[in-house]
Formats: C-alpha cells, structure tokens, sequence
C-alpha cells in the first residue's frame, strides 16, 4: 500500500473544502451587498440543489470506499472499474436532475415554503444553477477518484482557480461593476454555473492525463452488475444519511420561511454561512481519514485503522473548539461582514455563543461517520439519522422554535441536539468494533471465511 498520512492528505482537501465553500459565501456576500432577502433566497435555492444532488453522492460516495478498499488491497484494474462505473452514473443522473430543476425549479421551491420575493429570487438562481448542476455531478465522481489516489492537491488547485473565477464574475455580473449591468440574482447564477464548467473541463483533462485511461469505459461493457451492486450495497444507506440530514434542514427552513421572522431567515443564513468555517476542518480530516481508513481495511490492518481513526477524531476536535471560540470572541465583527442591521447582528452574535455545542457534535459525526463508511459500515449511521434527524431535529425544531415560541433559538437547541446524540452513538459504533466486518473487497471477506 502506498504509504499516506493523514495530513497530507488533509490539508490539501482542507484548501479545496474551504474553496469550494467559498464558492456559496461570496455568493451570499456579494448578494448581501445588493439585497438581503435576495441573499436569503440564494440560500434556500441551494438546500433545494443540496437535497437532489444527494444522488449524486450515492454512487461518488460509495466510489470512494470501493477504489480506497481495492488500491489497499492492491486490486488496480478494480479500481479502474468502479471508476468507470462512477462517472458514467453520475453523468446520466445529473442530467436528469438537470431537467428536473429547468422544468420544475418553482414547484420544488413552493414546497420549501417559499414565495413572493423569495420565490422570485430562488426561482431565478435555481433555474441557471439546477439547470447546469450536471458538471457538478461528473465533478463529484471525478474528484472522489483523484483524492483515492492520494492527489488530494490537484482538486485543490481547481477549486482554487474556480474561486477566483465566481469571485470576480460575481462583482461584476451581480453588482454591475466594469459598466456591467446590475444582474442581481441572475449574475450569481451565471458566475457559479461558469466557474463549475471551468473546474469540471480541468478536472476531466487531469483525471484521463494522469490517473486514468480513457478506454476504462470499455469496462461497461458488459455492464459489471456486481460491482455495481456493490456500489449501491454501500452508496444508498450512506446517501440516505446525507438525504435525511439535508431534508432535516429543508423542512427546518420551511419553518423559519412560514412560521418565524424575515430577520430570524436572515439571521440563519447569515450564521450557517459564518459556521461553516467552523467545521472545515473537520469535513478536511474526516475525509482524508476515510480514504486511510479504506485503505487499511483493504490490506486488513484493522489496529492501525481503529487506532489513526480515532486519532483523526481528536485533532479535528480540538480545531473545532479553536475556531468555535475564536467565533464567539469575534461574533459582532463576523455578523457585521455581511450586514449592518443591528437586529440581525445582536440576534446572529447570540447565536454564534450557543454554536460551539452543535459544532462539537457536528465534528464527531463527521469524522467518525467518515471512519465507519471507509471500513463499509454504512447501515449504522443510517438507522441513526431516521430517529435523531427527524425526532430530535426536525420534531424538537417545531417544538421548541413554533410551539413554545422560542424562535431560532429553540432551532439551533434542537439541531445541537441531535448532533451531539448522533455523535456519541458513532464513538461508541467506532469503540465496539463492529465496522471490522463489513469490509466488500473479496480479499478480506475471504480473510473473515477463514477467521
């Protein structure tokens, strides 16, 4: 196996999660310099893109346990296999959601709960967006394929040159700079769409230049149906983790957007936006130990798979409460980079001081959670997500925020809530060693045969 560490793996996918997350900040920043409600609205059209596009992730995600267990394994042409299986999934899914969004973008939104303004805005952003988010499925395959290789730097450097590009087609398109018109909405949808094509192009020139051939599509024929079973065994249960979270928060948006105030819905944006940079590192280190993890498993090095796993948790620990207090220390500043509504600023600074709690939580399900899908443990996660997600997050959100009129504090209480539960369900999953048995490759169930 090739030997890898988890930072250097890490600290690229760190540079390109910070990039890419980058990418729905200066959208909501710019838009925030041209219309808070048309910034808002941004935001919710791409939990719409956010809820669909899970399915891309059933095949990309599950890709990534499959190409990291095989290279451990040192199975290669299987690996290459299961690529190719991958992108040509992925490409096939993502134009029908494609047409989906085109046809369907106002229906979708409608049944978020938005409407007037709201609608008016979304609906015009998730129209150029949805319409186009085909590149970002082929990107999804492709950069699983790429990191699993252990050039997590490459994905890095597009995404890099993806930012720059949406940054400077936003100031121009969305507040008119340059004599340019002042597109609004429509000019943030058009510099996000580019910057995607750019990356996807450069992307897919690296992937057949470097790691693959081309001629890994005459592996399709005929269609490797057990492989692609494989990829199901794994990618749905862990796709449907990931869909019940992002429809978690699709109906916790639907709430604030029918039963709290426009200023609460800034506030929520405004603060996920600021969040997110809490948890950057833990998605970076969490990722990085997933393809290790795999890659362990796959040569059936089990102790050093429990024992880096667990170590990974804890670095991305302690970065999490770094940031966390850092972000409570500078809460005022942070709301202020986005607004000067002092409602919005006071209401987002108090919510920045009970966020630490649901970023503790967060933290440990993303690592963790990463851990047990490297070794093939997917179910678990899953059966977790049905009764934390919607009992203790989207049940105790209506409670506390609509029916005990607590508002967006009773939200963030019920959101920390089932992180922090589901969190320590995972440590516990990741303690008992039950993951230990769910390796796919053939190598090692024929290993747990003759254990």
């Amino acid at each position: 196996m090739k030997k890898m560490k988890l930072f250097d793996l890490a600290w690229p996918i760190f540079m390109e999660t910070a990039l890419f997350m980058l990418l729905g900040f200066v959208d909501v920043f710019i838009m925030s310099k041209y219309d808070d409600l048309a910034a808002s609205s941004v935001n919710t059209a791409n939990q719409a893109v956010s809820i669909v596009t899970i399915v891309f992730t059933v095949i990309s995600g599950a890709s990534a346990v499959l190409i990291s267990q095989y290279l451990g394994a040192g199975k290669r042409e299987k690996a290459s296999g299961i690529a190719a299986i991958s992108i040509f999934v992925n490409f096939v899914s993502g134009i029908i959601i494609s047409a989906v969004f085109l046809v369907f973008n106002q229906p979708i939104l409608s049944l978020i709960g938005a409407e007037g303004a709201v609608m008016k805005f979304a609906s015009q952003y998730l129209s150029i967006v949805g319409g186009f988010i085909f590149f970002q499925a082929h990107m999804s395959a492709v950069s699983v394929i790429v990191r699993n290789h252990g050039l997590t730097k490459i994905t890095m450097y597009i995404s890099l040159g993806m930012n720059l590009a949406n940054a400077g087609l936003d100031a121009i398109l969305v507040l008119g700079l340059f004599g340019m018109p002042r597109m609004g909405v429509a000019g943030a949808a058009i510099a996000t769409t580019f910057s995607r094509i750019a990356g996807a192009a450069f992307l897919t020139f690296f992937l057949f230049k470097k790691v693959e051939s081309p001629s890994i599509f005459k592996m399709l024929r005929p269609f490797p149906k057990k492989d692609f079973s494989d990829l199901l065994k794994i990618g749905i249960p862990s796709a449907l983790e990931s869909f019940l979270y992002n429809l978690s928060q699709l109906v916790i948006t639907s709430m604030v957007l029918n039963f709290l105030s426009d200023t609460e819905l800034i506030t929520k944006t405004y603060v996920q936006n600021i969040s997110m940079f809490f948890y950057i590192f833990a998605v970076a280190i969490g990722q990085a130990s997933q393809i290790l993890t795999g890659h362990y498993v796959g040569a059936g090095q089990y102790d050093t798979a429990y024992k880096k796993g667990f170590s990974a948790y804890f670095h991305a620990l302690g970065f999490a409460v770094v940031l966390c207090a850092a972000g409570i220390v500078f809460r005022y500043p942070l709301m202020g980079i986005f607004t000067d509504n002092p409602d919005v600023i006071a209401l987002g600074a108090n919510i920045l001081i009970f966020n630490i709690f649901l970023e503790l939580g967060r933290t440990t399900n993303l690592v963790v959670i990463a851990n047990l899908r490297g070794a093939g443990d997917v179910y678990f996660p899953t059966i977790c997500a049905i009764f934390s997600m919607w009992v203790i997050s989207v049940l105790g959100s209506y409670l506390l925020a609509v029916a005990m009129g607590l508002g967006i504090y009773g939200l963030w209480a019920a959101i920390a809530g089932d992180e922090v539960f589901r969190g320590i369900l995972m440590v516990l999953r990741w303690k008992s060693g039950k993951w230990r048995r769910k390796a796919i490759t053939e190598k090692n169930k024929a290993k747990h045969t003759c254990d």
